[in-house]
């Protein structure tokens, strides 16, 4: 007859006794990666890029927000300190928004006071991880833009926050574990063989951890849960576009990827193969941002913007009416209201302003 272990048959049991100080190791040294992080170097070249655009006066909000993205560092420390204001914890998910709650001069004031990494000056804590994370997370979000772009999703904003930081939980398995990631990849070849390496062999995986850090932070449950999920094979939405730029980045520089994974994250964002395989083909091409930065609120309504991106796109006004379900009359009295509320004297102004401005 099976008998039930007593608490006090537990307390002595050499296994049970072996897991629980594992588990409680493994909490400090991930416990102590997480402060390390805080005080993750940022770019001296970002600070320098800063300190440049306050020169003259006070940069538009377009040109900071862009140099803010592109540094881990500093999107850390703006996404943290908007997210603690009075009423504000959870609810600042992207750098247009924290720059917005912030204003540009305490944006200056936390890239002035932060500590600063250079390629040529490696430091013996993180040597050359914030580089490599850099060009990651910048191959990550050209990847997303242009997802983004394809499949209309809204909130470009957010995304581009998840992508800089999606990575965020490598940044504290590298500095709670020595050996990771080489000892722990091994061979492993793919983002998904690498994800099962952590998971087999450290009992997490970087997309957990840094979803863990997120919500430590106070940063919005829609960023936490999107870089703790970019790497199930089960993402939708978000997460899916986030997965499919993290292996679109690495198939840029020439790592491997599952062309069959690659095909699952797509069909969960609507994303044809045709138009994938358009992607994967462009990107390489591609220098910077494909489109510019909305910041300024767009004053035409979304039928409006239908309109103006099919005339983009070298459209007349009856295939535009055909594809909306419009009349041609209600087509070109939305084109009349465009022009008027773009101050455009013609079609070719007004797609000029509209991609310009970053609403087209």
């Amino acid at each position: 007859m099976a008998t039930t272990a007593t608490p006090e048959d537990r307390s002595t049991d050499p296994y049970a006794s072996r897991e629980r100080h594992h588990n409680e190791g493994q909490g400090r040294r991930l416990t102590a990666a997480f402060e390390a992080l805080e005080a993750f170097p940022m770019l001296a070249a970002t600070r320098n890029r800063v300190l440049a655009l306050f020169d003259e006066g006070e940069p538009g909000a377009g040109e900071l927000i862009s140099v803010v993205e592109g540094d881990l560092a500093l999107t850390i420390a703006v996404m943290r300190l908007a997210n603690r204001g009075d009423g504000q914890r959870g609810r600042v998910d992207s750098v247009v928004r924290a720059v917005e709650v912030l204003t540009p001069t305490a944006v200056l004031a936390i890239a002035q006071r932060a500590r600063t990494y250079d390629f040529f000056e490696r430091t013996a804590v993180w040597q050359n991880v914030p580089e490599r994370f850099r060009l990651h997370g910048a191959a990550t979000q050209r990847a997303v833009e242009r997802i983004a772009s394809t499949v209309d999703h809204e909130a470009r904003d957010r995304l581009m926050v998840t992508a800089t930081m999606h990575d965020l939980g490598k940044l504290v398995l590298i500095h709670a574990y020595p050996g990771y990631p080489g000892q722990v990849y091994g061979d492993a070849r793919t983002p998904e063989e690498r994800v099962h390496r952590e998971r087999r062999e450290l009992g997490v995986d970087h997309a957990l951890v840094g979803g863990v850090i997120a919500r430590r932070w106070g940063l919005p449950t829609s960023v936490a849960k999107v870089i703790e999920s970019h790497h199930a094979s089960e993402s939708e939405g978000e997460a899916a576009i986030i997965r499919l730029a993290d292996m679109l980045a690495h198939y840029l520089v020439g790592e491997s990827v599952t062309p069959a994974e690659m095909l699952v994250a797509a069909r969960a964002i609507n994303l044809k193969g045709d138009q994938l395989r358009q992607i994967m083909y462009e990107l390489p091409l591609a220098m910077g941002s494909e489109r510019p930065r909305q910041v300024d609120p767009c004053p035409m309504s979304t039928r409006e913007v239908d309109v103006l991106k099919r005339l983009a796109r070298g459209m007349v006004y009856k295939q535009i009416a055909s594809e909306l379900g419009l009349s041609t009359s209600t087509v070109r009295t939305h084109l009349h209201n465009v022009y008027g509320k773009l101050g455009a004297m013609d079609r070719a102004q007004a797609v000029l302003i509209a991609t310009e401005r970053g609403w087209i």
